[in-house]
């Protein structure tokens, strides 16, 4: 079979699984397990396959036409290169492991074969984005990831919460794609073509010929599907779906799609000086804002959110320097470890359920009773904290370094200051990420809230998805030596200046994090307390909806009981408040934006009730009223009849004779 028959496999499978699944999963539900998880492990597979035969050398090119449009033609289009082929496998990888610890998750819920069907389509609308070799092919994968983030974020859409987040998350994409389909109907404009081959070699002749406007149109796009500033308010509102989309989400499909797309068309967007540094100062404000707001937040997921927020500005950051292949680099290495993070975050969520969402200040010493996600999760936090040898550390040093060789200007065409806004935010965002990831792994697994009902064990497809995703996430950063091939032949190896920049300040950041934690530990009369009693299995989905759809847990709210011994308030001082809710975007936008729509609305309906309602009745009413005197004269008696004839009569008679006087 030919490699190009196997990439066509590769997103085919997951799309069949999902038909069948939405087809079958109610009728025969013995299936929706089976239909879940073998479409994604055999594109898994091929994936695997298509990458040792690519083999980071010559791209994968195949097309066919679709049908004559008469001017740009639109192909069905394979472009698999070496960045393409390692993506495919992570998407593949996350998306397996979400699918098997979703049949442990979910295992009672009883909308499982919907949910499951839409994860495989989700997987299905990714990989066509990541193989196709044609933008309107690439659009529909895009799309496709749109709305099934919509349901499947709206997935507990009882409560009010989540169906909120998903119309939020819908709507936000959505500005962003209104520019984004008009750059690449310009793109295809000015170079003739929606071939990625053929785009990229147009580019590389000069033939483009308004390169900032199209960069500057698509890159909204990228900014609300990749949830970059400003249009990354969504993200955290999200957290209200199901954990494991949360990790299917964050870590290999809908917001990698948009650094994807860049790396993809780089090339496109460095035609451009000013781009770059629009992206640079995008990627800047992303990084260091999102950290801030990670460190108040107390919503374990919420932490992440930002998280991934951030880590997606480090990508960025590297594009902005031209480094695709740093920026490749770092979207694999946090695809692993962002997915373990949220996988274990579930397994918090099962052991410490009673919390709305598991807020961390009412966690108490879970480290004993999850011992597999403690252990995992702290090998993806040291990885997210880029601390050696762990996976985070080569790829984040290897954005910095990219960074540092831009801003020392041996990059060509990268300006000066695109390098210098990158480098410095960088290093500040290391210090910050470290700081909240320390203060993460203290109050989840160290704190000393309220103690909540054990209910028990977590599945053994949770647990063992956990220890597979912490393999790449310990290991993956030391094959840098192996991966050149796949890289554009650059060298993935951590510069000196800034491996040592970048690990001093992230080590800098969880030493004063926790040195602030054993400070307001003390100050708030804490000390370690003993094991929390046993309690009967529940289902981590049910025990997640419903802490979503209370907002409190059964110790109270938790907003209205902040620990007095989370660091954050102390690190952040009066800035905590602000960041705890993401510095008033969401403010911001509904004075500037929800408001007057509301306002117009308002005046619109307004204007429909009052005023044009009001002309519509007022036509109706004259011929009702003339139809009530006409009414009113049918009496039924003869002789009023022959009365009103003769004096009609009458009336023409005199006024005959009227007319017949004036003329003479």
């Amino acid at each position: 079979m030919t490699t190009t028959t196997l990439a066509v496999l590769v997103p085919l499978l997951p799309f069949l699984g999902a038909a069948a699944g939405l087809l079958l999963g109610r009728t025969a539900p013995g299936f929706a397990r089976p239909l879940a998880v073998l479409p994604s492990v055999a594109a898994l597979a091929l994936a695997v396959v298509v990458a040792v035969r690519q083999g980071g050398g010559q791209a994968v090119d195949a097309a066919t036409e679709l049908t004559p449009t008469g001017s740009v033609p639109v192909e069905l289009a394979l472009h698999i290169d070496g960045f393409a082929a390692l993506v495919a496998i992570l998407v593949g990888l996350v998306a397996t492991c979400v699918q098997i610890y979703s049949t442990g998750y979910l295992r009672h819920d009883p909308r499982y074969s919907s949910y499951a069907a839409l994860v495989s389509l989700f997987t299905s609308a990714m990989l066509l984005v990541v193989y196709s070799g044609d933008l309107m092919v690439l659009l529909v994968g895009w799309e496709i990831m749109g709305i099934c983030s919509y349901f499947l974020v709206g997935h507990y859409w009882e409560t009010p919460e989540a169906r909120a987040a998903s119309i939020k998350a819908f709507l936000v994409t959505k500005l962003g794609d209104v520019p984004f389909l008009i750059g690449l109907f310009a793109l295809a404009a000015d170079t003739g073509s929606f071939r990625i081959t053929k785009i990229l070699g147009t580019v590389a002749s000069g033939g483009l010929d308004h390169p900032t406007l199209i960069a500057l149109l698509l890159l909204a796009g990228v900014a609300g599907k990749s949830a970059q500033f400003p249009l990354h308010t969504w993200l955290p509102d999200a957290m209200a779906g199901p954990t494991p989309v949360s990790a299917l989400i964050h870590a290999a499909t809908m917001v990698a799609a948009g650094v994807y797309f860049i790396a993809r068309l780089l090339p496109v967007f460095a035609a451009s000086a000013a781009t770059l540094v629009v992206l640079a100062v995008m990627a800047a404000v992303t990084m260091a804002g999102s950290a801030l707001a990670a460190l108040a937040q107390d919503d374990i997921k919420r932490v992440l959110a930002y998280s991934t927020i951030g880590q997606l500005g480090y990508m960025t950051g590297a594009l902005a320097v031209g480094d695709r292949g740093a920026a490749v680099f770092h979207l694999l290495a946090h695809g692993a470890f962002k997915a373990l993070l949220f996988l274990a975050a579930g397994v918090i969520i099962h052991a410490a359920g009673t919390n709305s969402l598991a807020a961390m200040s009412r966690m108490r010493d879970l480290r004993a009773r999850v011992p597999d996600a403690y252990w995992t999760m702290t090998v993806a936090l040291l990885a997210l904290a880029a601390i050696p040898p762990f996976s985070g550390f080569f790829s984040k040093e290897s954005v910095l370094g990219a960074a540092e060789h831009a801003a020392v200007g041996h990059a060509e065409s990268v300006p000066g200051a695109a390098g210098w806004i990158v480098l410095v935010s960088g290093l500040v965002t290391a210090l910050l990420t470290a700081a909240y990831a320390m203060r993460l792994w203290l109050l989840a697994f160290h704190g000393h809230g309220t103690e909540a009902p054990d209910h028990g064990k977590q599945p053994v497809t949770m647990n063992s998805v956990l220890w597979l995703l912490a393999l790449p996430s310990l290991a993956f950063g030391l094959a840098t030596g192996l991966l050149p091939d796949w890289f554009d032949g650059r060298s993935l190896t951590p510069t000196l200046t800034t491996a040592v920049l970048g690990t001093g300040v992230a080590l800098v950041g969880g030493i004063v994090t926790y040195g602030a934690w054993r400070h307001t530990t003390a100050m708030a009369g804490r000390v370690p307390l003993g094991a929390v009693a046993a309690h009967p299995d529940a289902d981590a989905g049910l025990v997640e909806a419903e802490a979503i759809a209370s907002h409190t847990s059964a110790y109270g709210d938790v907003a209205s009981a902040p620990d007095p011994a989370d660091p954050g308030r102390l690190l952040l001082g009066p800035l905590h408040r602000h960041a705890a809710v993401g510095f008033h975007l969401d403010a911001v936008y509904a004075a500037l934006f929800v408001r007057p729509v509301q306002a117009a609305a308002t005046l619109v309906r307004f204007l429909d009730r009052e005023v044009v309602d009001t002309y519509v009745r007022g036509a109706g009413a004259v011929p009702r009223w003339l139809g009530a005197a006409v009414r009113r004269a049918q009496t039924g008696n003869l002789q009023t009849y022959v009365s009103a004839l003769l004096a009609g009569t009458v009336v023409l008679v005199v006024a005959a004779l009227l007319v017949a006087t004036a003329g003479a």
